[in-house]
């Protein structure tokens, strides 16, 4: 069905008993890291005990939380009026902490609605108050532009999500709110994969299990002013303001997952920051999107051409048939993950930083094969 060059590619990755990961998260991570954690996993540092075992109390924690804050604002450039939070409870729970600390309760919060994810965050703050949408795509699969936002020069914010995993859309470039009107961005799925100028927001928040690590940790970055707003009596897991206090250990954090976020970054920094892991990322993105476009139809891309996700690749077969034959042989083959979402269909290709050019590349050779026996 494949090459001989592909399936000696294929064996070599499952001599390991490894799979190529294209799940859209929890997501794949760097061999290095993993092998990392698993050569500290019984005796952290001279500690004795794993991480797993450590008092979030102790030096040897407090040095975990304090390199990670560090390399994150260093890969960024993260200015110092921005206060860094290591939290649980996944992106969703984000979704409600923004409105209840920064939008007052008499106040409207814009929102843009691009896809399945910002719909999310738009039903969880309408629960706690008013929204109003600056602009909504329906079931067109775009980014809109900045002359189609209708912006409220009184909003608490303007929030919008920088990259839809279902629909495989991706903001290029931030929208520009009114004066005075922060930016709030869900930065989950492409957090780390470019370079960000995070002076630009209020708050940016992300779920780590797409690029950065585990599931288990949320990064919120979020300027330090804005703590000012934040209402007293919220309960003390949900106030801002109290876990900044607290620097991210008002309570036991998830240790071995921020343990784990760090040596990603650290990854990431001998890697070459973010300006390098972005041109390994469109590297990956075009040589999919080629493909796709080149088949003469038989693989159908699902999002406009200028809205394309680079860490996302959503595409279509011609029937749905093809499209489960496409997955099966696939996942066969030791391709995994690339069933689109349940709520969508299709298939996905989840290309975040840590899946290799090599693997993407093993993917397009697949892909190649599968027109030419089924085309």
């Amino acid at each position: 069905m494949v090459t001989t060059e592909t399936i000696n590619k294929i064996k070599m990755e499952q001599a390991t008993g490894r799979v190529y990961n294209f799940n859209a998260g929890p997501a794949a991570l760097p061999v290095s890291v993993l092998e990392q954690a698993r050569d500290e996993m019984l005796n952290f540092g001279g500690s004795g005990m794993s991480v797993l075992e450590l008092s979030h109390r102790s030096k040897h924690f407090e040095d975990i939380l304090n390199r990670a804050e560090a390399d994150l604002r260093t890969l960024f450039k993260i200015p110092s009026n921005y206060k860094i939070l290591f939290l649980q409870g996944g992106n969703s729970l984000q979704f409600a902490m923004l409105p209840m600390n920064f939008r007052a309760p008499e106040a409207s919060a814009d929102y843009v609605q691009t896809g399945s994810w910002s719909k999310k965050a738009i039903g969880e703050s309408e629960k706690l108050g008013k929204v109003r949408l600056a602009a909504t795509t329906g079931k067109n699969i775009y980014i809109p532009s900045q002359a189609e936002l209708d912006l409220d020069p009184q909003a608490a914010y303007l929030h919008f999500t920088a990259n839809e995993t279902i629909e495989g859309i991706e903001w290029a470039t931030e929208p520009t709110p009114p004066p005075n009107v922060f930016l709030a961005c869900d930065t989950s799925s492409n957090l780390g994969s470019r370079p960000l100028d995070v002076s630009k927001y209020g708050i940016i928040y992300a779920g780590v299990q797409k690029n950065l690590g585990p599931a288990g940790v949320t990064i919120v970055i979020l300027r330090e002013d804005l703590l000012e707003r934040v209402p007293p009596k919220l309960p003390a897991m949900l106030d801002y303001k109290n876990l900044a206090e607290g620097k991210s250990l008002y309570n036991t954090p998830p240790c071995y997952s921020i343990y784990v976020v760090g040596l990603v970054l650290r990854w990431l920094i001998d890697l070459g920051g973010v300006e390098e892991i972005a041109r390994q990322n469109a590297t990956k993105a075009t040589t999919l999107y080629q493909l796709i476009d080149s088949s003469g139809g038989f693989y159908k891309g699902v999002a406009r051409p200028d809205s394309r996700s680079r860490m996302n690749v959503t595409f279509r077969l011609g029937t749905e048939e093809l499209e489960k034959q496409f997955a099966k042989q696939a996942t066969a083959q030791g391709l995994e993950g690339l069933k689109g979402h349940r709520s969508v269909g299709g298939l996905r290709a989840s290309i975040y930083n840590a899946v290799s050019l090599e693997a993407v590349e093993v993917l397009a050779q697949f892909m190649k094969e599968f027109q030419r026996i089924n085309g």
